[in-house]
């Protein structure tokens, strides 16, 4: 059974967000004072009485505004409503009636999805009087709530099951299956162009000004019968150069991007090349144990002879010498050149890293590591590696048990690192070994 579609929509700054923040118990949509914060979908899922609930956050809805920002908000907030099952329509109980909110009434009346009219800010029961101006929409019973404090959430999940008849006991989805894949990179490399291009519809806002995404938006695809989440995520800068508390946010929700996924597509834009902030990208991702795709974009636009890929990647490997593990993608967003492979290899990676290396083979090939070149003896002490084994996987962690395990050089763990790399098919995923005490 598919997972049930909420939209909530709303004109701006009636409390959307905060609310869906609130369902899903955790800040995922970015929350301020200030208006027209949120700009794209942003997808969050929940569980209720056992049902798994999907909500859409959208923008605040702002009729007739030509304002590019404006404009793509509401054809976001209209897509939202066109796919989801139920629509939650929320309004500031502190405001009379707007005339905003009389169009996006009218909106949703005519769209004839099944609706739940949310009055918010309505923290306790002296404002709930305020509900009454409302019943001129011509909607369902209008239900007063306080998305901030939690007030009558509870209330407003109950009728979403209700609304939609969830009666049977859902199935639950094989986690193993289902491979998250994060899209970061620096401001205007393409990430929304991208997300875009491979789901095949506008899903995410995309205009020439650097900082148009703020969130980390979700999209979900069905890729040769396999479940992929698709994550564009805001542009990272230097923590130095973030001044406004927005982007400090977004940074903020890239990271737990990066935290959350399984493999990472880090994008840099072909013609500014391989600079020094996407090379502080690559090493985090990296040091979190993700498994990673270089993507360069806006490949379109480069001049080309019969060696530029080559030169190009050589290039990119001269700077960074831990890149020689990872695979390198060239494409571009915008002619859809090349795209296609971006899934191929990303989920090859999520599947290998999926698997446990055996303990047998592993120690079958490390003897043959070490006897082809031992460790180097340190303080006048011989160090012997006695067993190895594989305890964790997303990240890849290898424990080996020897008798000095403080004693072993980096140039050594690297040469171990590469070795095993060879020995085994691990390409694209990060490995990390663990010297631990016999």
């Amino acid at each position: 059974m598919a997972i049930p579609l909420i939209a909530i929509v709303g004109r701006p700054n009636v409390g959307k967000s905060t609310f869906f923040n609130r369902v899903l118990s955790q800040r995922q949509a970015i929350v301020d004072a200030r208006e027209g914060i949120t700009r794209d979908r942003i997808y969050g899922e929940t569980e209720w009485c056992a049902h798994a609930l999907r909500f859409i956050d959208t923008g605040g809805y702002i009729p007739e505004d030509v304002d590019v920002f404006n404009a793509a908000v509401r054809k976001q907030a209209q897509e939202a409503m066109a796919e989801a099952d139920i629509v939650l329509f929320m309004v500031d109980g502190r405001v009379s009636p707007t005339g905003s909110d009389q169009i996006l009434a009218q909106f949703v009346r005519e769209s004839g999805k099944p609706c739940l009219l949310l009055v918010n800010k309505c923290d306790g029961l002296k404002y709930d009087d305020q509900v009454y101006q409302f019943h001129e929409f011509g909607l369902k019973e209008p239900m007063a709530i306080s998305a901030l404090n939690g007030r009558n959430t509870g209330d407003v999940l109950d009728r979403i099951l209700g609304e939609l008849k969830l009666t049977q006991f859902p199935m639950h989805k094989d986690e193993d299956h289902f491979l998250r894949l994060a899209i970061v990179g620096m401001p205007n490399v393409g990430k929304s162009s991208l997300t875009n291009a491979l789901i095949q519809k506008e899903r995410t806002i995309v205009t020439p000004i650097a900082g148009t995404t703020r969130d980390a938006v979700d999209a979900y695809v069905k890729w040769y019968g396999h479940d992929i989440t698709l994550v564009d995520t805001a542009g990272l800068r230097k923590l130095a150069k973030v001044k406004d508390r927005i982007e400090y946010y977004s940074t903020v929700r890239t990271q737990s991007a990066i935290d959350g996924s399984h493999v990472v597509l880090v994008l840099i834009d072909a013609e500014k090349g391989f600079g020094k902030q996407d090379k502080t990208i690559v090493d985090h991702v990296i040091r979190k144990g993700k498994g990673l795709v270089l993507v360069v974009n806006k490949w379109d636009l480069i001049e080309k002879h019969n060696h530029t890929m080559k030169e190009t990647t050589d290039e990119i490997r001269r700077q960074f010498k831990s890149l020689d593990h990872y695979s390198i993608l060239y494409v571009s967003a915008l002619n859809r050149q090349r795209i296609h492979k971006i899934f191929e290899v990303a989920w090859d990676i999520f599947t290998r890293g999926q698997n446990l290396l055996p303990t047998n083979k592993l120690n079958k090939e490390l003897e043959a590591i070490t006897r082809k070149n031992p460790p180097p003896a340190e303080r006048g002490k011989m160090i012997r590696i006695k067993y190895a084994a594989q305890v964790s996987r997303q990240p890849t962690v290898i424990a080996l048990y020897l008798n000095y395990p403080k004693l072993v050089s980096q140039s050594y763990k690297r040469y171990l690192e590469n070795q095993l790399r060879l020995r085994f098919d691990l390409k694209g995923i990060p490995i990390k070994l663990s010297f631990r005490k016999k």
